[in-house]
């Protein structure tokens, strides 16, 4: 449902690519565009909460230009990362369906593919870990934990982190430190 403050928007439902840096070294995935957010703005993280956490985390650690973004346009580049969603348009109370997630699964490996330098993904949450994983053919997967590390046979790496949902960063669950240390991990595994 749209909220009365943006009531006047025509956005609702519009897939969301991802974007980033084509010669990215990080690839960032979380779980889907927020209804209001990356939904509303037309690029994935950009002008929601959980997107100020991602952007101040890229900007710390070097891989963002600036610390926040509110709109498509508003001057954020990227330098050796790339954000994207396992799934592309925001599901409805925020939790996709198996069918949704298939339809969306051919563009995000599509854009792994074509990310060629990528030696780490980063994965916020379950979700875009076991969308990851399954993309990458890792069996079995071991199991899902924040700062846990999945080494691939072709010297890529996945790094866990949970989701910088309200639900996770309002209750302490996931901390800027914490978050941090995610992407501090990934820089030194970068270069």
């Amino acid at each position: 449902m749209k909220r009365a403050s943006y009531a006047g928007e025509e956005y609702w439902g519009r897939p969301i690519p991802g974007f980033g840096d084509p010669a990215a070294t990080l690839l960032v995935v979380g779980l889907a565009p927020a209804a209001h957010g990356g939904n509303r703005t037309g690029r994935v993280f950009t002008g929601d909460r959980s997107g100020d956490w991602v952007f101040a985390a890229l900007h710390r650690a070097g891989y963002a230009n600036q610390p926040t973004s509110t709109s498509a346009g508003d001057g954020l580049r990227l330098a050796g990362a790339y954000v994207a969603a396992a799934v592309r348009c925001a599901p409805p109370a925020n939790k996709p369906t198996p069918a949704e997630r298939d339809a969306c699964l051919p563009y995000l490996v599509r854009e792994m593919e074509v990310l060629s330098s990528v030696r780490v993904v980063v994965v916020l949450g379950q979700f875009a870990y076991a969308v990851v994983t399954g993309i990458l053919g890792v069996r079995p997967r071991p199991r899902f934990g924040h700062c846990a590390e999945v080494g691939l046979v072709d010297g890529r790496t996945v790094i866990c982190s949970y989701h910088p949902s309200q639900q996770n960063t309002f209750t302490g669950k996931l901390t800027e430190e914490m978050f941090d240390a995610v992407f501090t991990r990934a820089r030194r595994l970068t270069g």
